[in-house]
Protein backbone atom coordinates (compact mmCIF):
# COMPACT_ATOMS: atom_id res chain seq x y z
CA UNK A 1 0.00 0.00 0.00
CA UNK A 2 3.04 2.20 -0.46
CA UNK A 3 3.42 2.71 -4.07
CA UNK A 4 3.28 5.69 -5.71
CA UNK A 5 0.66 6.09 -8.18
CA UNK A 6 -0.75 8.70 -10.75
CA UNK A 7 -4.44 9.67 -11.52
CA UNK A 8 -4.32 7.57 -14.54
CA UNK A 9 -3.16 4.96 -12.39
CA UNK A 10 -5.80 5.46 -9.46
CA UNK A 11 -8.15 4.71 -12.64
CA UNK A 12 -6.81 1.82 -14.08
CA UNK A 13 -6.37 0.23 -10.65
CA UNK A 14 -9.69 0.80 -9.55
CA UNK A 15 -11.01 -0.87 -13.05
CA UNK A 16 -8.71 -4.03 -11.76
CA UNK A 17 -10.34 -4.30 -8.21
CA UNK A 18 -13.64 -4.61 -10.08
CA UNK A 19 -12.12 -7.36 -12.33
CA UNK A 20 -10.88 -9.01 -9.39
CA UNK A 21 -13.91 -8.74 -7.94
CA UNK A 22 -15.46 -10.85 -10.48
CA UNK A 23 -12.89 -13.20 -10.41
CA UNK A 24 -13.53 -13.95 -6.67
CA UNK A 25 -17.38 -14.36 -7.44
CA UNK A 26 -16.52 -16.60 -9.98
CA UNK A 27 -13.55 -18.59 -8.04
CA UNK A 28 -15.01 -22.11 -6.97
CA UNK A 29 -15.57 -21.86 -3.07
CA UNK A 30 -12.89 -24.47 -1.84
CA UNK A 31 -9.72 -22.16 -3.98
CA UNK A 32 -10.94 -19.19 -1.81
CA UNK A 33 -12.12 -19.92 2.24
CA UNK A 34 -10.25 -20.13 4.78
CA UNK A 35 -11.56 -22.51 7.42
CA UNK A 36 -12.10 -21.02 11.39
CA UNK A 37 -9.54 -23.83 12.33
CA UNK A 38 -7.13 -22.73 9.97
CA UNK A 39 -7.91 -19.10 11.07
CA UNK A 40 -7.51 -19.50 14.99
CA UNK A 41 -4.17 -21.79 14.70
CA UNK A 42 -1.58 -19.56 15.78
CA UNK A 43 0.85 -21.27 13.31
CA UNK A 44 -1.08 -20.60 10.17
CA UNK A 45 0.85 -18.86 7.37
CA UNK A 46 -2.39 -17.40 4.91
CA UNK A 47 -0.80 -16.93 1.18
CA UNK A 48 -2.15 -15.40 -1.84
CA UNK A 49 -1.04 -15.81 -4.74
CA UNK A 50 1.97 -17.73 -3.63
CA UNK A 51 2.97 -14.86 -1.22
CA UNK A 52 2.25 -14.30 2.64
CA UNK A 53 -0.35 -12.18 3.81
CA UNK A 54 1.52 -9.95 6.60
CA UNK A 55 -0.07 -8.12 9.66
CA UNK A 56 1.31 -6.19 11.83
CA UNK A 57 1.56 -4.05 15.50
CA UNK A 58 1.72 -0.52 15.34
CA UNK A 59 1.34 -1.23 11.29
CA UNK A 60 5.27 -1.62 10.77
CA UNK A 61 6.29 -4.50 13.14
CA UNK A 62 4.92 -6.82 11.06
CA UNK A 63 4.24 -10.61 11.34
CA UNK A 64 3.22 -13.83 8.94
CA UNK A 65 1.83 -16.29 11.77
CA UNK A 66 -0.14 -15.10 15.46
CA UNK A 67 2.65 -17.82 16.88
CA UNK A 68 5.24 -15.18 15.58
CA UNK A 69 3.45 -12.72 17.58
CA UNK A 70 3.72 -14.72 20.79
CA UNK A 71 7.82 -14.28 21.68
CA UNK A 72 7.18 -10.40 20.86
CA UNK A 73 4.76 -9.86 23.40
CA UNK A 74 6.83 -11.80 25.23
CA UNK A 75 9.89 -9.52 24.61
CA UNK A 76 8.23 -6.48 25.58
CA UNK A 77 7.07 -7.95 28.85
CA UNK A 78 10.74 -8.28 29.31
CA UNK A 79 11.29 -4.98 27.78
CA UNK A 80 9.17 -3.13 30.45
CA UNK A 81 9.02 -5.22 33.41
CA UNK A 82 9.65 -3.11 36.76
CA UNK A 83 9.76 -0.06 34.23
CA UNK A 84 5.80 -0.35 34.62
CA UNK A 85 3.54 -1.85 37.18
CA UNK A 86 1.85 -4.94 36.79
CA UNK A 87 -1.66 -3.86 36.10
CA UNK A 88 -0.48 -1.84 32.99
CA UNK A 89 2.14 -4.75 32.00
CA UNK A 90 -1.11 -7.10 31.53
CA UNK A 91 -3.05 -4.70 30.33
CA UNK A 92 0.10 -3.47 27.59
CA UNK A 93 0.28 -7.54 26.45
CA UNK A 94 -3.95 -8.19 26.22
CA UNK A 95 -3.81 -5.02 23.93
CA UNK A 96 -1.06 -6.15 22.02
CA UNK A 97 -2.48 -9.64 21.20
CA UNK A 98 -6.03 -7.89 20.31
CA UNK A 99 -3.91 -5.56 18.00
CA UNK A 100 -2.59 -8.66 16.55
CA UNK A 101 -5.71 -10.65 16.02
CA UNK A 102 -7.67 -7.62 14.76
CA UNK A 103 -4.68 -7.22 11.99
CA UNK A 104 -4.80 -10.59 10.97
CA UNK A 105 -8.68 -10.47 10.54
CA UNK A 106 -9.10 -7.55 8.95
CA UNK A 107 -6.61 -7.50 6.60
CA UNK A 108 -6.15 -5.04 3.39
CA UNK A 109 -5.26 -7.48 1.09
CA UNK A 110 -7.27 -10.23 2.17
CA UNK A 111 -10.79 -10.49 2.70
CA UNK A 112 -10.78 -14.75 3.65
CA UNK A 113 -10.00 -14.35 7.12
CA UNK A 114 -12.92 -12.01 8.12
CA UNK A 115 -15.45 -14.20 5.89
CA UNK A 116 -14.56 -17.18 8.16
CA UNK A 117 -14.11 -15.27 11.25
CA UNK A 118 -18.00 -13.45 10.33
CA UNK A 119 -19.30 -16.49 9.07
CA UNK A 120 -19.48 -18.55 11.97
CA UNK A 121 -20.97 -18.83 14.67
CA UNK A 122 -19.65 -17.67 18.33
CA UNK A 123 -20.00 -21.03 19.89
CA UNK A 124 -18.09 -22.72 16.62
CA UNK A 125 -15.23 -19.71 17.53
CA UNK A 126 -15.54 -20.79 21.02
CA UNK A 127 -15.09 -24.85 20.07
CA UNK A 128 -12.41 -24.36 17.68
CA UNK A 129 -10.40 -22.38 20.02
CA UNK A 130 -10.82 -24.94 22.88
CA UNK A 131 -9.66 -27.27 20.21
CA UNK A 132 -6.16 -26.47 19.96
CA UNK A 133 -3.23 -28.30 20.78
CA UNK A 134 -1.32 -25.57 20.93
CA UNK A 135 -0.58 -23.22 23.80
CA UNK A 136 -1.79 -19.78 23.27
CA UNK A 137 -1.31 -16.89 26.05
CA UNK A 138 -3.75 -15.92 28.42
CA UNK A 139 -6.79 -13.89 26.62
CA UNK A 140 -6.27 -15.42 23.31
CA UNK A 141 -9.90 -16.83 23.03
CA UNK A 142 -11.52 -13.66 24.86
CA UNK A 143 -9.76 -11.42 22.05
CA UNK A 144 -10.75 -13.62 18.91
CA UNK A 145 -14.70 -13.33 20.12
CA UNK A 146 -13.72 -9.85 20.88
CA UNK A 147 -12.80 -8.98 17.38
CA UNK A 148 -15.34 -11.14 16.00
CA UNK A 149 -18.38 -9.84 17.97
CA UNK A 150 -17.17 -6.57 16.91
CA UNK A 151 -17.09 -6.60 12.91
CA UNK A 152 -20.10 -9.18 12.97
CA UNK A 153 -21.89 -5.97 13.50
CA UNK A 154 -20.00 -3.19 11.71
CA UNK A 155 -18.94 -1.75 8.58
CA UNK A 156 -15.10 -0.38 7.79
CA UNK A 157 -15.35 2.18 6.46
CA UNK A 158 -12.70 2.39 3.76
CA UNK A 159 -11.32 3.36 0.29
CA UNK A 160 -11.34 -0.79 -0.88
CA UNK A 161 -14.50 -1.77 0.75
CA UNK A 162 -16.56 -4.36 -0.60
CA UNK A 163 -19.91 -2.20 0.13
CA UNK A 164 -20.22 0.68 -1.33
CA UNK A 165 -21.45 3.12 1.22
CA UNK A 166 -18.38 1.59 3.14
CA UNK A 167 -16.24 3.23 0.28
CA UNK A 168 -18.61 6.55 0.37
CA UNK A 169 -17.98 7.11 3.87
CA UNK A 170 -13.65 6.83 3.57
CA UNK A 171 -12.11 9.99 3.12
CA UNK A 172 -10.39 9.05 -0.13
CA UNK A 173 -13.76 9.07 -1.67
CA UNK A 174 -13.52 11.16 -4.90
CA UNK A 175 -15.75 13.84 -5.00
CA UNK A 176 -16.85 15.13 -8.47
CA UNK A 177 -17.84 18.31 -7.51
CA UNK A 178 -15.19 19.28 -5.37
CA UNK A 179 -15.81 19.90 -1.41
CA UNK A 180 -15.77 23.26 -0.38
CA UNK A 181 -13.91 23.58 3.41
CA UNK A 182 -13.35 26.84 4.67
CA UNK A 183 -13.69 28.70 1.72
CA UNK A 184 -11.43 26.14 -0.44
CA UNK A 185 -12.40 23.56 -2.89
CA UNK A 186 -10.63 20.17 -1.94
CA UNK A 187 -10.91 16.92 -4.16
CA UNK A 188 -11.85 14.80 -1.10
CA UNK A 189 -12.22 15.49 1.96
CA UNK A 190 -8.36 13.47 2.46
CA UNK A 191 -6.88 16.56 0.60
CA UNK A 192 -7.98 18.92 3.09
CA UNK A 193 -6.84 17.15 5.69
CA UNK A 194 -3.17 16.19 4.83
CA UNK A 195 -2.72 20.03 3.02
CA UNK A 196 -3.43 22.04 6.33
CA UNK A 197 -1.08 20.22 8.19
CA UNK A 198 1.47 22.87 6.04
CA UNK A 199 1.94 26.15 6.95
CA UNK A 200 0.92 28.47 3.96
CA UNK A 201 4.36 29.99 3.58
CA UNK A 202 5.79 26.18 3.68
CA UNK A 203 7.45 26.29 -0.21
CA UNK A 204 8.52 22.86 -1.92
CA UNK A 205 12.27 24.36 -1.65
CA UNK A 206 12.03 24.40 2.42
CA UNK A 207 10.75 20.48 2.47
CA UNK A 208 14.11 19.50 0.15
CA UNK A 209 15.95 21.58 2.63
CA UNK A 210 14.45 19.81 5.35
CA UNK A 211 14.31 16.36 4.34
CA UNK A 212 18.04 16.82 3.16
CA UNK A 213 18.26 17.90 7.25
CA UNK A 214 16.87 15.07 8.38
CA UNK A 215 18.38 12.35 5.96
CA UNK A 216 22.29 13.64 7.30
CA UNK A 217 21.67 13.03 10.99
CA UNK A 218 22.07 9.68 12.77
CA UNK A 219 18.99 9.18 14.87
CA UNK A 220 20.27 6.09 16.97
CA UNK A 221 20.58 8.38 19.85
CA UNK A 222 17.05 10.22 19.25
CA UNK A 223 15.15 6.85 19.32
CA UNK A 224 17.20 5.47 21.97
CA UNK A 225 15.83 8.03 24.16
CA UNK A 226 12.67 7.34 23.38
CA UNK A 227 12.90 3.41 23.68
CA UNK A 228 13.97 3.85 26.82
CA UNK A 229 11.10 5.56 28.39
CA UNK A 230 8.16 3.79 28.70
CA UNK A 231 6.16 7.22 29.41
CA UNK A 232 7.64 8.55 26.26
CA UNK A 233 7.57 5.30 23.80
CA UNK A 234 4.21 3.46 25.34
CA UNK A 235 1.59 6.51 24.90
CA UNK A 236 3.25 7.03 21.19
CA UNK A 237 4.19 3.57 19.87
CA UNK A 238 2.61 3.95 16.54
CA UNK A 239 4.45 7.06 16.02
CA UNK A 240 7.92 6.27 17.21
CA UNK A 241 7.68 3.14 14.72
CA UNK A 242 6.05 5.03 12.05
CA UNK A 243 9.08 7.24 12.29
CA UNK A 244 11.53 4.72 12.68
CA UNK A 245 10.43 3.60 9.00
CA UNK A 246 9.87 7.14 7.60
CA UNK A 247 13.39 8.13 8.65
CA UNK A 248 15.57 5.62 6.59
CA UNK A 249 17.33 7.06 4.21
CA UNK A 250 15.51 5.36 1.27
CA UNK A 251 12.55 6.52 2.65
CA UNK A 252 13.57 10.27 2.69
CA UNK A 253 14.34 9.78 -0.65
CA UNK A 254 11.50 8.74 -1.75
CA UNK A 255 9.51 11.58 -0.63
CA UNK A 256 12.32 13.40 -2.26
CA UNK A 257 11.67 11.18 -5.32
CA UNK A 258 7.48 11.61 -5.42
CA UNK A 259 8.18 15.39 -4.67
CA UNK A 260 9.96 15.51 -8.26
CA UNK A 261 7.85 13.08 -10.18
CA UNK A 262 4.70 15.44 -10.43
CA UNK A 263 7.42 18.44 -11.82
CA UNK A 264 6.71 20.47 -8.83
CA UNK A 265 8.20 24.16 -9.18
CA UNK A 266 10.92 25.05 -5.65
CA UNK A 267 8.99 27.85 -5.36
CA UNK A 268 5.40 26.06 -5.08
CA UNK A 269 3.40 26.21 -1.88
CA UNK A 270 2.86 22.69 -0.25
CA UNK A 271 -0.72 23.77 1.01
CA UNK A 272 -1.73 25.12 -1.86
CA UNK A 273 -0.94 22.70 -4.34
CA UNK A 274 -2.84 19.95 -2.96
CA UNK A 275 -5.90 22.36 -3.47
CA UNK A 276 -7.82 21.53 -6.37
CA UNK A 277 -6.81 23.69 -9.26
CA UNK A 278 -7.90 24.80 -13.13
CA UNK A 279 -7.91 20.71 -13.23
CA UNK A 280 -9.32 18.52 -10.44
CA UNK A 281 -7.52 15.43 -8.88
CA UNK A 282 -3.77 16.32 -9.64
CA UNK A 283 -2.96 14.21 -6.39
CA UNK A 284 -5.21 11.46 -5.60
CA UNK A 285 -6.36 10.59 -2.20
CA UNK A 286 -3.63 7.49 -2.08
CA UNK A 287 -0.72 10.18 -3.25
CA UNK A 288 -2.06 12.66 -0.07
CA UNK A 289 -1.51 10.07 2.09
CA UNK A 290 1.60 8.33 1.32
CA UNK A 291 3.44 11.73 0.35
CA UNK A 292 1.72 14.71 1.17
CA UNK A 293 0.55 13.32 5.02
CA UNK A 294 3.78 10.67 5.29
CA UNK A 295 5.90 13.54 5.00
CA UNK A 296 4.40 16.11 7.08
CA UNK A 297 3.75 13.78 9.79
CA UNK A 298 7.53 12.70 9.91
CA UNK A 299 8.34 16.78 10.07
CA UNK A 300 4.97 17.13 12.72
CA UNK A 301 6.44 13.97 14.63
CA UNK A 302 10.13 14.71 14.54
CA UNK A 303 8.88 18.32 16.58
CA UNK A 304 7.08 16.62 19.25
CA UNK A 305 8.76 13.95 20.40
CA UNK A 306 12.22 16.16 20.37
CA UNK A 307 13.70 17.49 23.29
CA UNK A 308 13.18 20.50 23.68
CA UNK A 309 16.94 21.66 23.57
CA UNK A 310 17.45 19.43 20.19
CA UNK A 311 18.56 21.75 17.38
CA UNK A 312 16.11 20.10 14.53
CA UNK A 313 13.32 21.50 16.48
CA UNK A 314 13.88 24.43 16.11
CA UNK A 315 14.54 24.23 12.05
CA UNK A 316 10.98 22.71 12.13
CA UNK A 317 9.79 25.38 13.90
CA UNK A 318 10.95 27.48 11.98
CA UNK A 319 9.14 25.91 9.23
CA UNK A 320 5.93 26.11 11.00
CA UNK A 321 6.37 22.54 11.76
CA UNK A 322 5.37 23.53 15.77
CA UNK A 323 1.54 23.00 14.99
CA UNK A 324 -1.75 23.76 12.81
CA UNK A 325 -2.22 26.82 11.10
CA UNK A 326 -5.46 27.00 9.89
CA UNK A 327 -7.00 31.01 9.52
CA UNK A 328 -5.58 33.04 12.13
CA UNK A 329 -5.79 29.90 14.69
CA UNK A 330 -2.92 27.98 15.52
CA UNK A 331 -3.48 24.03 16.82
CA UNK A 332 -0.90 21.40 18.53
CA UNK A 333 -0.59 18.78 15.78
CA UNK A 334 -1.74 16.47 18.57
CA UNK A 335 -4.26 18.19 19.76
CA UNK A 336 -8.28 18.11 20.94
CA UNK A 337 -8.55 21.22 19.15
CA UNK A 338 -7.15 19.88 16.00
CA UNK A 339 -8.81 16.62 15.81
CA UNK A 340 -12.23 18.77 16.36
CA UNK A 341 -11.79 19.93 12.75
CA UNK A 342 -12.41 16.43 11.17
CA UNK A 343 -16.03 16.61 12.99
CA UNK A 344 -16.32 19.68 11.20
CA UNK A 345 -14.92 18.16 7.89
CA UNK A 346 -17.57 15.22 8.21
CA UNK A 347 -20.30 17.41 8.98
CA UNK A 348 -19.74 19.59 5.49
CA UNK A 349 -19.59 16.22 3.63
CA UNK A 350 -22.45 14.48 5.30
CA UNK A 351 -25.01 16.90 6.50
CA UNK A 352 -24.92 19.75 4.02
CA UNK A 353 -23.94 17.33 0.93
CA UNK A 354 -27.21 15.65 0.14
CA UNK A 355 -25.97 12.66 -2.03
CA UNK A 356 -23.78 11.68 0.79
CA UNK A 357 -26.03 12.37 3.77
CA UNK A 358 -28.25 10.06 2.47
CA UNK A 359 -25.78 7.43 2.21
CA UNK A 360 -24.71 7.99 5.92
CA UNK A 361 -28.24 8.32 6.52
CA UNK A 362 -29.68 4.87 5.30
CA UNK A 363 -27.01 2.98 7.27
CA UNK A 364 -28.83 0.88 9.75
CA UNK A 365 -28.82 1.95 12.98
CA UNK A 366 -27.43 -1.46 14.44
CA UNK A 367 -24.74 -1.30 12.30
CA UNK A 368 -21.77 0.84 14.06
CA UNK A 369 -19.25 2.38 11.62
CA UNK A 370 -15.99 1.49 11.78
CA UNK A 371 -12.48 2.50 10.99
CA UNK A 372 -10.05 -0.33 11.06
CA UNK A 373 -6.60 -0.58 8.49
CA UNK A 374 -3.46 -2.53 9.11
CA UNK A 375 -1.89 1.30 9.75
CA UNK A 376 -2.00 2.09 13.37
CA UNK A 377 -3.45 4.46 15.16
CA UNK A 378 -2.61 7.82 13.77
CA UNK A 379 -1.31 10.17 16.69
CA UNK A 380 -3.28 13.46 14.78
CA UNK A 381 -6.82 11.51 14.91
CA UNK A 382 -6.80 8.39 17.01
CA UNK A 383 -9.40 5.68 15.68
CA UNK A 384 -11.65 5.60 18.32
CA UNK A 385 -11.72 9.12 17.84
CA UNK A 386 -12.24 9.19 14.01
CA UNK A 387 -14.76 6.46 14.55
CA UNK A 388 -17.01 8.28 17.29
CA UNK A 389 -17.10 11.07 15.14
CA UNK A 390 -18.23 9.40 12.28
CA UNK A 391 -21.15 7.52 14.21
CA UNK A 392 -22.03 11.20 16.10
CA UNK A 393 -22.85 12.88 12.73
CA UNK A 394 -24.50 9.15 11.75
CA UNK A 395 -27.25 10.07 14.20
CA UNK A 396 -27.31 13.91 13.24
CA UNK A 397 -27.72 12.80 9.55
CA UNK A 398 -30.89 10.54 10.52
CA UNK A 399 -31.91 13.03 12.53
CA UNK A 400 -32.05 15.80 9.46
CA UNK A 401 -29.62 18.07 10.96
CA UNK A 402 -27.59 19.79 8.10
CA UNK A 403 -25.17 21.89 10.71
Amino acid sequence: MRTFISQKATSVLCKAWLVLIVLLACTPLHAQQISLNALVTPSTVIEKNGKPIKFAIHAYIEFKSLAEVFPYIQSQNRRWKGKIGDTELRELEKNLLREAIESRVISMEDERPLEALVTHTNGELQAAIANLHTKVPDGYGEAFLAVQGKWKHALNCWSASPSIAGRVLSNWYPIEEGISIYGVTYDTTEHFWQSVKYHPDVTVSDLKTLLAQLEARSWVDWFRRLDDDPKLYLPNAYAVEFLRHNLEPKQIWGFLTKLDAHGLQDSDHARNVQQRGAAPFRFSAYEEKVLWGDLADTLHLVYVLSAADDPIRQKLAAAHFDGIYLGNQKMGFISEEFRLQMLEVFKMKYLQMSRFREVIANIPPEIKLEHFLNDGDSPDIPIPVYVGYLNQVRELARAGTTK
